[in-house]
């Protein structure tokens, strides 16, 4: 079942980005396994009252049960998944409510698949060194994600460009930190 958690009570759940007449973009928190999107995307909910959508969840069986066994995922068994990230991101900014959406989204190409549901997304790209993601993914317990196909994430992995919405964060900061900064490039005030 797709996990989505929604939030109230701040500039962010009503869709106004502080800016006169502007709401709030969708974001998609994007970075290898173990870079901390989750965590980041439930602060995200809790600090400005973003819906939030934990991508892994919208993985179909088949897909979870081939990186369960270390095999990565190619782009066949992508594009049912893109499709329907996509589809969720066009339905949930139709609700004029902000949304961020926790997806690896490693290539470009992934990242333009969603942006034909929404065409105002930011990447938001969380920065991480391999240690720290190394260090993560051993402690990690319950995910269905395991540390060999770290390699293989690292591999895939493209740099957003420069004609891409991107908000860098540094993935090793105090997740606190982390959603001040988005909220500043955002024009969002943090709650509580």
């Amino acid at each position: 079942m797709p996990r989505s958690e929604g939030g109230a009570g701040s500039a962010a759940s009503t869709g106004d980005s502080g800016k006169a007449g502007e709401r709030t973009p969708p974001l998609v928190l994007m970075g290898v396994s173990g870079s901390g999107k989750t965590t980041l995307g439930e602060a995200l909910r809790d600090r400005l009252g973003f819906r939030f959508f934990d991508a892994d969840s919208f993985h179909p069986d088949e897909n979870v049960a081939k990186m369960a066994a270390g095999i990565p995922l190619d782009d066949a068994d992508r594009a049912p998944w893109l499709a329907r990230l996509a589809d969720l991101l066009a339905n949930e900014t139709a609700k004029g409510e902000p949304v961020a959406l926790a997806c690896s989204a490693l290539r470009r190409r992934y990242r333009d698949r969603l942006r034909l549901g929404a065409p105002d997304l930011v990447t938001v790209l969380l920065e991480i060194d391999r240690a720290t993601i190394e260090g993560r993914l051993a402690g990690r317990k319950g995910h269905y994600m395991p540390p060999s196909l770290l390699d293989s994430q690292l591999a895939t992995l493209e740099q957003p460009d420069a004609d891409e919405r991107v908000i860098r964060v540094d993935a090793r900061l105090p997740v606190a930190e982390m959603v001040e900064r988005i909220a500043g490039a955002l024009g969002l005030g943090v709650r509580g």
